[in-house]
């Protein structure tokens, strides 16, 4: 197999693709229905819409179908590397050597920037500089509040699912495709923009003699939606720290741990059920791979939610992330006067505005995070409409498994529904040979155009970096400050992560949002990819923990129980033994 069945043809016009911040997106390969419904017919039609508020782009440039912002290959997700640089050819403020570190890091395989002769669209520049000025000038997106407002109330509204009929189950997920590309749009805005302030105070940074402003000043933020589940998640944890009861059938392991609890008619049991049911109302869309329509979630495995929360309360009170974050913010308040007082002392009236401007524009962060979060509850609507009519034609038997729902395409949804029985075979056989995708390694680049034939590409594992020498450093982005000497964990799996204690460095090869209380768990966070508005660096500036990413090959170049120092300030891990 060469090609896999919903793959896009590449661009002709960005030629250039990565796998950088997508594999944030997507680590596995998208389901066909997870691509088709949730990315080709929502989420990427959203973002080229949104691409065309920003000022950097016209709906013209974009061929028909399918979606070209980004693209699917094996699979996998891929970010059109040359269709970003567009936010830096057609902006002045920033440079495409800023922006490629602000969204894929410092990687060394990126290809280089060749110009094309329609990267230049000076009438655009009205466009842009109206949407630049937005971006340095708001404080506040009401929008992104009013839309989180309206997917809680779609999460309210959920019907007992068990109740619709087939057609009913289709209808409700096709009527929220139209959210999701709105959402879509938003989210791109937002995401987009936050790399706009990392580059302007690159050029402050310079100015002052200090590199490591732009991480300092936009650590401490506050208010990023994706936090919020570990915030409440630590609060949980205090409850079973604080309750010899809980302690114990925490100890005792969670399997079987609710219906312990159920049975035992205590007042710390009822009440923690009834803390966790409310958690998985609100938060129950998260989860390891959550824009993946077929993955779990903490809804729809609670023991993903239960594993997380089980790392998170072996931390001592002294831990808290509220504590931590606040450290940072004093921190960074502190600093934003330091700065501001060496740039009167520079008298550049220019460099001081767009100080300003970028200290502002720091609230994309925020408000990417705020998108994200809405969007992808709108996604688990989609989600828990498509597993119930999964499992029940799973007990009809006219699919093998329920899973295979999700071996379906966009376009063959009416049909599945109209004659249930008629593509059994055919979703089994996808079903397998979409899981010999995910034991793949898709290329980190696609240059030019060209996409290896699948056949060509490596097993995963089969290319394993050396382990580094006692004394080496490893060099990464920075990603929030503080210095940490502890034990390197590698985890690959947030839903099944190794005992994690106090005093323990997560080594990652990525993160998503479904990592992000396993960092409740550690003093450190090393990922092998991203850039300065990855995932990982925005939620560790949240929860004040020292982080480094885009440090290459690290799952495989730092050993399991090696001793090393991570430096969040300088980008720098050093490996002081490994064993």
């Amino acid at each position: 197999m060469d090609r896999w069945l919903t793959d896009h043809p590449p661009s002709e016009r960005w030629p250039h693709y990565t796998r950088a911040n997508a594999g944030e997106v997507l680590p596995t390969p998208a389901s066909p229905l997870g691509q088709t419904y949730g990315f080709d017919h929502g989420i990427l039609p959203g973002f080229q819409q949104g691409s065309t508020r920003t000022g950097f782009y016209e709906i013209e440039e974009y061929r028909d179908s399918p979606p070209e912002m980004c693209g699917f290959f094996g699979g996998y997700f891929y970010i059109n590397l040359s269709n970003v640089r567009m936010q830096a050819v057609r902006n002045p403020a920033v440079t495409i050597e800023q922006l490629d570190l602000a969204f894929f890091g410092d990687h060394p395989d990126v290809p280089a920037y060749s110009p094309h002769a329609e990267d230049e669209k000076p009438h655009l520049q009205p466009k842009a500089d109206a949407h630049m000025a937005f971006v340095t000038t708001s404080v506040e997106w009401p929008a992104l509040l009013e839309e989180k407002e309206a997917v809680a109330q779609l999460r309210a509204d959920r019907p007992d699912l068990s109740l619709l009929s087939d057609q009913e189950l289709l209808d409700r997920a096709m009527g929220i495709l139209p959210m999701i590309v709105d959402l879509g749009a938003q989210h791109l805005v937002a995401s987009s923009s936050s790399g706009i302030a990392p580059g302007m105070l690159a050029a402050v940074a310079e100015a002052v003699g200090d590199p490591t402003v732009p991480m300092k000043l936009l650590a401490g933020l506050g208010d990023v939606d994706s936090a919020a589940p570990s915030y409440a998640m630590w609060e949980i944890s205090r409850t079973i720290r604080a309750s010899d009861e809980l302690t114990a059938e925490f100890d005792a392991g969670i399997e079987g741990l609710i219906g312990r609890l159920g049975g035992s008619g205590s007042a710390d049991a009822t009440g923690f059920l009834q803390a966790f049911t409310s958690f998985l109302h609100e938060f129950g869309s998260r989860g390891p791979n959550e824009w993946e329509l077929s993955a779990q979630t903490w809804e729809t495995d609670p023991l993903i939610a239960l594993a997380a929360i089980d790392q998170v309360r072996a931390q001592d009170d002294a831990q808290s992330p509220q504590a931590r974050a606040a450290k940072l913010t004093a921190e960074r308040e502190a600093l934003v006067v330091d700065v501001r007082e060496k740039l009167a002392e520079v008298g550049d009236e220019m460099l001081s505005g767009m100080y300003e401007g970028a200290l502002v524009g720091g609230n994309m962060m925020i408000f990417r995070e705020r998108a994200k979060t809405t969007v992808i509850k709108a996604i688990h609507e989609a989600r828990m409409s498509f597993r119930a009519l999964g499992q029940r034609h799973a007990e009809a038997d006219n699919l093998e498994a329920a899973d295979h729902i999700f071996m379906l395409t966009h376009d063959e949804l009416q049909s599945f529904v109209d004659d249930p029985a008629a593509m059994t075979a055919t979703l089994a056989e996808r079903y397998g040979q979409w899981q010999g995708l995910w034991r793949l390694e898709p290329p980190f680049f696609i240059k030019d155009g060209h996409v290896p034939p699948i056949s060509e590409w490596p097993a995963k594992g089969d290319a394993v970096a050396a382990l580094a020498a006692d004394g080496d450093v490893l060099t990464g982005v920075p990603g929030c400050p503080g210095t940490v000497e502890g034990t390197a964990r590698i985890v690959t799996d947030p839903a099944n992560p190794p005992d994690l204690n106090p005093g323990d460095i997560m080594v990652a090869p990525l993160t998503d949002p479904a990592w992000t209380p396993l960092f409740m768990a550690v003093d450190a966070v090393v990922v092998n990819v991203g850039g300065q508005i990855s995932h990982a660096i925005i939620v560790s500036r949240e929860l004040g923990l020292p982080c480094v990413v885009s440090v290459t090959d690290a799952t495989s170049r730092i050993a399991d129980g090696a001793t090393i120092r991570v430096d969040g300030s300088t980008g720098e891990v050093t490996v002081l033994s490994q064993s």
